[in-house]
């Protein structure tokens, strides 16, 4: 923004010192005008006793004596505004240093550096708790810089990746126009299909992060019935026994987003499972004015290092990579925690002595309604 030059800071508080400085002495002057000049006698011939011919002079008159003190009370206050504008210049710059530090960290800011910290030490003032601010923004936004740049680069790395392998796909059947058509068909639509659901969940991730949804209520209960019940036939194909309990629960955002967030965390606990035979239990309750989902499975046992990456966006570890056709793109949990955040509710993931994963999402809940339990099994 473009402004017009003026007065800086500091020569506004040494004016605003001074000027309050002069005005103190002025008005002391005046008390001394007001107080004792008022008493003291005239010139005229009344201030003067004769005694036995003399004439006796009782004192200084008023116009004596304001001869003698303008001119001393003209020097007081010249004195005053000088030392009020140094004294002044003074104290603004050892007030306004803090600012001149934080003005630095946000030029410096400014021209890309975030790393840098004001870190301004002494006991806790104004200036000291905008230091305390600054250096946190600038911490969290240089966290969420570097987060959004893995972000970028490995989502670019994930979509190159299935079009390098359909390029490979179409050269080798250049290559070779005798090779069978109906398996090239086929493998280009699943390589496709798995770029589809990657942009799908990269758009939806972003969506979740600007928080630009409308929010109406939504019954949690309900939405873990809907993601049961459409991951229902995945579940039967690999022997995993489903149940969902719990109460009506209600909480304000968006059904669509909320929906997704739920499908994913059950569609996660089915894939990574046992084998045969595991169960995905979905809870649903109110817990002091929060409305909780638990997602619980079975399946092999996760080290408590590897929980905490669970939620980065494209985090690989080998325990949790697949190569069937449910192999994911790492967007599943990062799409949960995003939706999560944006919702304003926590989540918790516990790894279970005995396998498998405890996911927990508390988000803000509405006026109690009725509560129903359901339970659907296969």
């Amino acid at each position: 923004m473009n402004r017009r030059p003026g007065l800086s800071a500091r020569l506004k508080l040494t004016i605003s010192y001074a000027g309050f400085l002069l005005l103190a002495g002025a008005l002391l002057l005046a008390v001394v005008w007001v107080f004792v000049l008022r008493w003291l006698p005239t010139d005229d011939p009344r201030s003067i006793q004769r005694t036995f011919g003399a004439v006796i002079i009782t004192g200084p008159n008023r116009s004596d004596l304001l001869r003698g003190f303008a001119p001393a009370a003209a020097t007081a206050l010249a004195f005053l505004l000088g030392f009020g504008l140094l004294g002044g210049w003074i104290l603004a710059g050892r007030m306004l240093a803090p600012l001149t530090r934080i003005a630095y960290a946000a030029r410096t800011a400014a021209n890309g550096s975030l790393s840098h910290r004001i870190a301004m030490k002494g006991r806790q003032d104004e200036f000291r708790e905008l230091a305390d601010v600054f250096d946190t923004m600038l911490e969290q936004l240089e966290s969420q810089v570097a987060e959004q740049q893995r972000f970028a680069a490995s989502a670019s790395h994930e979509l190159r990746t299935p079009l390098a392998i359909s390029r490979t796909l179409l050269d080798a059947a250049r290559d070779d126009p005798t090779r069978d058509q109906d398996e090239l068909i086929e493998r280009l639509h699943t390589v496709n299909t798995r770029a589809i659901n990657l942009t799908e969940a990269l758009l939806l991730l972003s969506r979740a992060d600007r928080r630009s949804f409308t929010r109406e209520p939504v019954d949690l209960s309900l939405m873990a019935e809907e993601a049961v019940e459409t991951l229902l036939p995945l579940a039967e194909r690999r022997q995993i026994t489903l149940d969902v309990t719990g109460e009506t629960t209600q909480t304000a955002g968006s059904a669509a987003l909320i929906l997704r967030m739920v499908m994913n965390l059950v569609q996660n606990a089915i894939v990574h499972n046992l084998p045969a035979g595991g169960t995905v239990t979905v809870h649903t309750e109110r817990r002091h004015d929060a409305s909780v989902l638990r997602v619980e499975n079975t399946g092999p046992p996760l080290p408590s290092e590897l929980v905490p990456t669970l939620t980065e966006p494209f985090r690989r570890v080998t325990e949790r990579i697949r190569t069937d056709e449910h192999a994911g793109a790492g967007l599943g949990l990062a799409i949960v925690h995003s939706i999560v955040r944006a919702h304003d509710g926590t989540l918790d993931l516990t790894p279970r002595p005995a396998g498998g994963l405890l996911v927990t999402i508390r988000l803000p809940g509405t006026p109690r309604a009725k509560g129903v339990s359901s339970a659907v099994r296969s």
